[in-house]
């Protein structure tokens, strides 16, 4: 078991088993926690679990798992309710699709299951944490935890704080995010937070260029790749988030914001196309099933 282990959560609940939250899964698994992952089906549960699986068998032949997959995987359960995670649980982070109605309804029935001093955590990249927090009869124990993709190689993740929030549940959120191995910025909440707000900005001005002709998306992002260092451009990260995912968050922006983050007509359209970026195959790059792009 990891030295950590007794820095995390004894056990950690994850309401949703897509790519952020089995990278979630992952990293609290390696930090030596227990984890239940709750998905709405018992086929999503197995793929949830495959998902886990697969990034530790990834972690161990790139040397970054010191114990056998096989028995950080012995550490998973999988349920079909949220009614059914234990009451033990020190920590639930729901990482479902970014619809609000949704995150209420997952976030309060968890609070109903696990014990009071338990935090809950959102792993949104743009809703209002001070919302979410509102449907809640415990919102001091309830903050954003914003962890990015993929998950495992990250360093960062933003700690989002809504006005409720209690300062002893923010510093056991900081400790937590260190025996993680990652670094935490700690962001009132604000449309689109810091992350979001700057990375949309970028993304949606690289999206115009292409839109008007000026260069290449290979083009753009060997621009900022290597006369920034970004370690990716901004239309390859927009093809990893998923144009659905950008377009979402670009519109909630503009709603809460203003104009300047109104979505390009080109990404309605590639949106509405089903050109979605790598989880597609195809959105400014073409993606191979290997997670490569074919220019």
């Amino acid at each position: 078991m990891s030295t950590t282990a007794r820095a995390v959560p004894a056990t950690v609940a994850v309401v949703g088993g897509g790519t952020m939250g089995a990278g979630i899964v992952q990293q609290f698994l390696t930090a030596g926690a227990e984890v239940v992952l709750v998905e709405a089906t018992e086929e999503a549960a197995r793929a949830g679990r495959a998902r886990v699986a697969a990034g530790l068998d990834g972690a161990r032949e790139r040397g970054k798992l010191d114990e056998a997959p096989s028995r950080v995987l012995a550490r998973l359960a999988t349920v079909t309710d949220v009614a059914d995670l234990p009451p033990r649980a020190g920590l639930v982070v729901e990482a479902v699709p970014e619809r609000p109605e949704l995150k209420i309804a997952v976030l309060s029935a968890a609070e109903r299951v696990v014990g009071e001093e338990a935090v809950l955590a959102s792993n949104t990249s743009s809703l209002s944490v001070t919302d979410l927090a509102a449907a809640l009869k415990r919102p001091e124990r309830f903050l954003g935890t914003h962890f990015f993709n993929p998950v495992p190689a990250s360093k960062l993740v933003e700690i989002v704080t809504a006005p409720q929030t209690a300062p002893e549940v923010l510093a056991s959120v900081r400790g937590w995010v260190t025996a993680l191995g990652k670094t935490e910025i700690v962001v009132r909440d604000a449309p689109g937070f810091a992350t979001s707000r700057l990375g949309v900005t970028l993304g949606l001005e690289a999206i115009r260029m292409v839109e008007e002709g000026v260069a290449s998306p290979a083009d753009i992002d060997t621009a900022m790749e290597l006369g920034y260092r970004h370690p990716m451009g901004p239309l390859r990260l927009t093809d990893l988030v998923g144009l659905d995912v950008r377009l979402a968050i670009a519109e909630h922006l503009a709603a809460e914001l203003g104009d300047r983050f109104a979505p390009p007509e080109l990404l309605r359209r590639m949106v509405a196309e089903g050109r979605l970026g790598k989880k597609a195959g195809q959105g400014f790059h073409t993606w191979d099933e290997g997670g490569h792009t074919r220019e």
